[in-house]
């Protein structure tokens, strides 16, 4: 791939791992929601809280690790955000009490951000032309996490044996989290040798190309606000919260939301005054379509991995281990699906692939609405193993066009879309806990329809051909002064 990108295998495979390890740490409590419900005498309503705020957190912290990553690099950012979250992690390990096992769970949902961190690494460590396959390389067998925690974790627990075992199982992913965020520190860099890590301004606020733009990105940001109000209400509703601390959070987040429009509106004034840079002249349009093509995919990978290992114990009378093996096929797939996803949008066409992709996806979860234990279990694998490979086809070529929208916010954009699938999952994981299943399948399934008619709105980003690219990478890299005008 040149010298300007030399040392970027080593980059994707540091990334990925730490990708892995913190997918490990976020669905470390997904194969024990049975052990936990018996053991600490808590209700099912309960452990659906608990998968709800494991993910609700990460929807503010995908913003802001987007904002942080642009401003202070991955590298950093990375490596603290891993040794931090351990603690939430051990909190949870050897809570006594559900209060302690919600903030806990709350406060670690944080770890989710980790995904925008890299996507902004892999960015600035590959060309353009390839960047659908690597970045779903990198998210595909990071995701893998999640599967490896409801496969190995339920065998950990049986080797540490007792009534203690799932405690030791989760502490271990802590423990993996807290020395990967050390070595990650020290084995990787920002960008290419010779080549500048663009930081974004110290506001940290989106940039966009006009007015127009501008009441797009204020209107793309409330759902998230949206997202952390829903989870106050589920805390509400369960009685966890007081009607008084609600309504003061519900308040707290309208506050804090206008003070965001400000600062981007503060932001932006000046910057649409002069010209846009070559190259981040994309629409904020594009931001809104993959938002929520990722709200109905990636949205729909994490509210089904939270309540599938229960929902094939249930019905299908499987035990922990079972149900645990069974449902990280769901994830399974990642390892092929996502790669191949992106590589078909960089090979294909980004916009066909993903508009086929999201309208397969609905058919399927529509088959799954009826899923029942009086299906073969085969066949239930089967399907549930197909709509997971669709899906992260899709969430695998919605990022291959992510990076491209403004180089030097990637994170902030990467923040934003990836924010979405967080938003998803709270939705989908408040349905669940209203309604049923079947309907729970439905509603991602109508949602999947939607979002592969509004993917006709999509311009795809970047240049039509590699020649940019080139001139880049060669800027980009510090030849000698004779050799750069030769080129």
């Amino acid at each position: 791939m040149g010298k300007s990108y030399e040392g970027n295998r080593h980059i994707l495979i540091m990334s990925t791992l730490a990708f892995f390890v913190s997918v490990m740490v976020w669905f470390n409590m997904a194969p024990f929601n049975s052990t936990i419900m018996k053991q600490m005498g808590i209700s099912k309503d309960e452990i659906g809280v608990l998968m709800l705020v494991n993910l609700g957190l990460a929807i503010p912290a995908r913003i802001i690790m987007g904002q942080w990553v642009d401003r202070f690099g991955p590298t950093k950012v990375f490596s603290s955000l891993l040794m931090v979250m351990s603690i939430p992690c051990f909190v949870f390990a050897f809570g006594n009490s559900y209060e302690q096992l919600l903030l806990s769970r709350l406060l670690l949902g944080s770890i989710g951000a980790s995904f925008v961190i890299g996507i902004r690494m892999i960015s600035e460590w590959f060309p353009q032309k390839s960047m659908g396959l690597v970045q779903g390389i990198y998210a595909g067998w990071g995701n893998f996490g999640s599967a490896m925690a409801s496969f190995s974790l339920p065998l950990l627990a049986l080797i540490f044996g007792g009534e203690s075992g799932w405690r030791y199982a989760i502490a271990l992913t802590g423990l993996l989290a807290l020395i990967y965020g050390l070595i990650f520190y020290r084995k990787v860099a920002d960008a290419p040798p010779g080549k500048e890590f663009k930081r974004s301004p110290s506001s940290g606020m989106m940039r966009v190309n006009s007015h127009s733009d501008l009441i797009i990105l204020v209107f793309l940001i409330f759902p998230i606000y949206g997202g952390v109000a829903l989870l106050v209400w589920s805390l509400q509703r369960m009685m966890l919260l007081s009607l008084a601390w609600a309504v003061s959070l519900y308040a707290f987040l309208g506050v804090f939301y206008l003070v965001h429009v400000i600062k981007i509106w503060i932001s932006n004034r000046s910057y649409l005054n002069g010209k846009v840079p070559s190259g981040e002249q994309n629409s904020m349009k594009l931001v809104g379509v993959l938002s929520l093509a990722y709200f109905s995919t990636f949205g729909a990978e994490l509210a089904v991995i939270s309540m599938l290992p229960m929902f094939f114990q249930g019905n299908f009378a499987l035990g922990a281990i079972g149900g645990g093996m069974i449902a990280s096929s769901f994830a399974f797939t990642n390892l092929v699906a996502r790669p191949a996803g992106g590589w078909l949008s960089d090979r294909f066409g980004r916009k066909k692939i993903l508009v086929m992709l999201l309208l397969l996806l609905s058919i399927l979860y529509f088959s799954m609405s009826s899923l029942s234990g009086d299906w073969p279990l085969i066949l239930a694998v089967l399907l549930t193993m197909s709509c997971s490979m669709v899906g992260q086809a899709a969430s695998g070529s919605v990022f291959s066009m992510v990076p491209l929208v403004k180089k030097s916010q990637t994170g902030q954009v990467a923040g934003i879309v990836g924010a979405y699938g967080n938003i998803g999952s709270v939705c989908f994981l408040a349905v669940l806990n209203l309604l049923f299943p079947s309907f729970f399948f439905i509603t991602i399934g109508v949602f999947a329809f939607l979002c592969s008619i509004s993917s006709f709105l999509i311009k795809e980003p970047g240049p039509k051909n590699d020649v940019q690219e080139r001139i880049n990478s060669v800027n980009n890299y510090r030849y000698p002064t004779e050799i750069r005008q030769k080129v």
